[in-house]
């Protein structure tokens, strides 16, 4: 089967682009490299394959201690009442984060397919143990600038890195159909964390008081570290290590742009998770629109965090009850589409409530089933800096879409929501994903 589809290949009847890159590697793969073949073939799994398996275990347990975030359940209160700033100072904070994330996303995921996903991940670690304890050492305006900085350095180091190791592991362990599921489980340990954190932070908070949730972070960011540290690279990605960090970079940006079913995937992508991620500003000042007591922001936003996880956890019942894999996309962008606009029209407590939970519950959870299918196309030796510059593109709309949104909100908090709405149901409407691009 695999001759045939070459064969038409290098006739030129089929585009290289839309065929995965999995299958394009293997021939090649064993000609080169017969050792690897006998792994897959089960002749030498008892050596190798043993602590590839634990590789996934290890990384649901970093997604979820990399996103143990102690300090975000009082973050604000952290903000104004120990650092001192006014709320136009946050902003500008988050503005700041954003901007440096979106400078390092493709250089750090370059260093991520140079010296190894494993020692990205560790260095990202350590880097996110500096960033907490920068934060919680003074409160000063240009010490909070710094901590930004450091742990934007920490976060796109992760970026791309966590994902790239995974989908290599799978392929090395012949179980590359499973990577929908293991995405979908790698995001659920990622929003348990967040659960984690946000409920413990606000109890830590009362009894050791605000520094203290930021200064505690680095635990589990250093528990994430010395986990990271027992990692195991995949032998596709040390066949391929040995290369210049400017040929890595060049080579995986200009990929990603000549690959059109990439694009057209990350486009989709970007644009619905843009929209939705506004949610998340505007779920609080909702709430209080209807009279919720703030106490209670912190149990909705963790039904948000639940919402995600039911959806994600259900994937494969989804997709068999809608019939085709274009059709869950199509929904995880129709629903926040209709709730946004009923979030703009309705002024009912239960329905408030319920609307801001699918809306994130559907709208956010797309991710890990993008990622599944992008991985297709990407070749091992460029993975980490292909996903990161998916991640860079998602992090610039963000960056442009927050303002606009705001000042829109300054006018009007109702239309905004509905235009908001409206643009994900026009996007929709014109997406360019067939379901041939969406391979399992």
């Amino acid at each position: 089967m695999l001759s045939r589809v070459l064969s038409v290949f290098n006739a030129g009847f089929i585009r290289q682009d839309a065929i995965p890159t999995e299958r394009l590697e293997s021939a090649d793969t064993f000609s080169r490299n017969n050792s690897l073949s006998l792994l897959r073939s089960g002749w030498i799994s008892g050596m190798e394959k043993g602590p590839m398996q634990s590789n996934i275990r290890k990384m649901y347990l970093v997604r979820m201690l990399s996103w143990t975030h102690f300090f975000a359940a009082v973050l604000v209160p952290f903000y104004t009442a120990w650092g001192g700033l006014r709320f136009a100072q946050i902003l500008f904070l988050q503005a700041w984060f954003m901007f440096c994330v979106f400078l390092l996303e493709i250089p750090t995921g370059t260093v991520a397919d140079f010296l190894g996903r494993k020692i990205s991940m560790t260095i990202g670690s350590c880097v996110g143990v500096l960033g907490a304890l920068i934060y919680a050492s003074y409160p000063h305006y240009g010490v909070f600038l710094l901590a930004e900085a450091v742990f934007a350095v920490s976060f796109t180091l992760f970026s791309g890195a966590d994902e790239a190791l995974v989908y290599d592991t799978l392929k090395e362990l012949g179980r590359t159909r499973e990577s929908k599921k293991t995405y979908s489980r790698l995001e659920s340990f990622k929003l348990a964390g967040i659960i984690l954190g946000a409920a413990s932070g606000s109890v830590i908070a009362k009894f050791l008081g605000l520094r203290a949730p930021m200064l505690l972070t680095a635990v589990p960011m250093g528990l994430c570290g010395l986990i990271a540290a027992t990692l195991r690279e995949p032998e596709s990605f040390r066949r391929a290590k040995a290369r210049p960090y400017r040929k890595i970079l060049s080579e995986g940006v200009e990929y990603f742009f000549r690959n059109r079913v990439l694009m057209v995937l990350a486009l989709d992508m970007v644009v619905v998770a843009t929209f939705s991620y506004l949610i998340l500003w505007f779920y609080q000042p909702l709430l209080a629109s209807v009279g919720i007591d703030i106490v209670w922001f912190g149990m909705v936003h963790s039904m948000m965090c639940l919402a995600q996880i039911a959806v994600i956890a259900n994937f494969l019942w989804l997709e068999r009850l809608l019939g085709r894999k274009r059709r869950l996309l199509l929904l995880g962008a129709v629903v926040p589409g209709v709730l946004f606009i009923l979030l703009g029209l309705v002024r009912s407590t239960v329905l408030v409530v319920a609307a801001i939970v699918l809306c994130a519950g559907f709208g956010l959870s797309r991710e890990p089933l993008f990622t599944s299918y992008m991985n297709k196309y990407i070749p091992s030796d460029k993975r980490a800096t292909v996903l990161s510059t998916t991640s860079m593109l998602r992090t610039l709309a963000i960056c442009l879409a927050n303002p606009v949104a705001g000042f829109l909100a300054d006018w009007s908090v109702p239309a905004t929501l509905v235009v908001v709405g409206c643009s994900i149901l026009a996007f929709s409407m014109f997406s360019r994903i067939r379901e041939e691009h969406l391979i399992d």
